[in-house]
């Protein structure tokens, strides 16, 4: 794979990662849960981890699994919303 096409596939993950955050954000904020350190508490996830997340940082699928289910959403409805269109 050449190098442009390395530094677009990056890009293209970063703007997907950047989304992923952004729907876990509004996510929680819209269950009320304003402050990412108290929601991260209550359901014992690693609130270093979720600040992580909710900015757009890699994460791994269990971890994702384990933010969306203290969300109470399944996947099918996390990403029904927001990754439709392209960000290329």
């Amino acid at each position: 794979m050449s190098r442009a096409k390395n530094d677009q596939n990056s890009e293209h993950i970063k703007q997907v990662l950047k989304l992923v955050g952004e729907r876990i954000r509004s996510l929680r904020e819209a269950k009320g849960e304003r402050n990412y350190e108290k929601f991260a508490f209550k359901h014992d996830l690693n609130r270093t981890q979720l600040w992580r997340y909710e900015n757009g940082e890699d994460l791994n699928f269990s971890s994702l699994l384990k933010v969306l289910s203290a969300l109470d959403i399944s996947l099918a409805e996390f990403f029904s919303e927001g990754f439709d269109q392209p960000t290329k």
